[in-house]
């Protein structure tokens, strides 16, 4: 039996975010049972000059502030990123912004970037040893009116200690952030951002992605595209939260403004991933998020175009047992269908 089987239902007693608090305070203690990320090597890709020993890693959004992310690596994840980041400390919108819907096995948010700024989270990147694989999400603070300004003094700090960046212009949370994704302001953003990553790490150090939401046009999706390939940015993570809200909903909560995510995310954004993967053409990796609970769900953004997989709002109902379960999932799909390595599976489906 699993430590979430026991404390689940406890901690779904306490309001979202005091459990997120108790989740990081258990990381924190040293006291969780450690997991080998190493599941089998079929599942080890080298990508971005980085050896993923498997495909699973935690989405920004958990460990805001960087405050685990070697304990997150110690529950078998292959990665884990932390953010998102805003130069200046915020505390977010007011509470509550969190909001279980568990009809729905889904989560709603509108914590608006709450974290405790660069310079809190920069002590703690460089005060741990560099060990697997960790990635800086770079926000913009509510307030500030140049974004460029935000994403290159993130990229500034974060580059040389992080082992990649996203700039995250998708979330809902922030007034006018998604509007970055217009393709002038986007390839204005990523070169400006580019060039400073350059500037001050080693060349193929600190690889950029460019993480977007699922709630994108025919048009939208082209443009992001063509800037992601003219810039020469490393890779992209499809998808952010969704504003839309389906018709299924059954939750008290559904009305809540904010991204929604989880199970009802998986459709959308896995159809949103299988088009951008069609257009990109695998001139660079994606990364396959919204809604992943299951080894069936994590296979079919691989198949969808996905090179490694990102979850978080599942671990709200199944806990961090999922992240070995989905592993030794995927090698039971793998072997199924023949393919004698992962990469054998992406975009099986296209």
């Amino acid at each position: 039996m699993g430590l979430y089987t026991l404390a689940g239902p406890f901690l779904r007693l306490l309001s979202p975010e005091k459990a997120h608090g108790l989740a990081i305070t258990a990381l924190k203690s040293g006291l969780m049972p450690k997991k080998d990320a190493r599941v089998d090597p079929m599942l080890s890709q080298d990508l971005w000059g980085m050896t993923f020993v498997n495909p699973v890693g935690l989405a920004a959004g958990f460990d805001k502030n960087g405050e685990v992310p070697d304990a997150i690596l110690d529950q078998g994840f292959g990665f884990t990123e932390v953010g998102s980041v805003t130069p200046k400390a915020q505390p977010g919108n007011p509470q509550p912004r969190l909001f279980r819907l568990s009809e729905d096995g889904a989560v709603i948010n509108r914590m608006g970037f709450n974290n405790e700024g660069m310079e809190a989270v920069e002590a703690r990147l460089k005060a741990r040893p560099r060990r697997g694989i960790v990635g800086a999400n770079l926000g913009k603070n509510k307030t500030q009116e140049d974004a460029v300004a935000d994403y290159v003094a993130g990229t500034k700090t974060f580059a040389p200690i992080s082992d990649y960046l996203v700039v995250n212009v998708s979330s809902p949370n922030t007034p006018g952030l998604r509007a970055l994704q217009s393709k002038d302001q986007l390839a204005a953003l990523l070169r400006e951002v580019l060039a400073t990553r350059d500037a001050v790490v080693a060349k193929g150090k600190a690889p950029l992605l460019l993480k977007v939401a699922p709630d994108l046009t025919d048009e939208d999706k082209a443009d992001i595209v063509a800037v992601a390939l003219e810039t020469g940015i490393d890779g992209m993570i499809v998808s952010n939260t969704t504003i839309e809200r389906p018709a299924s909903l059954q939750s008290a909560h559904k009305g809540e403004g904010g991204g929604l995510s989880g199970q009802p995310l998986f459709e959308p954004s896995t159809q949103v991933l299988r088009e951008i993967a069609k257009q990109i053409d695998g001139k660079i990796p994606l990364i396959g998020v919204g809604g992943i609970s299951n080894a069936d769900q994590a296979y079919a953004k691989i198949r969808a175009g996905a090179t490694l997989v990102q979850l978080y709002s599942a671990l709200v109902y199944g806990g961090l047992e999922l992240v070995g379960e989905i592993n030794r999932g995927l090698c039971e799909h793998l072997k199924r269908d023949g393919f004698d390595h992962i990469s054998k599976a992406i975009g099986a489906d296209l």
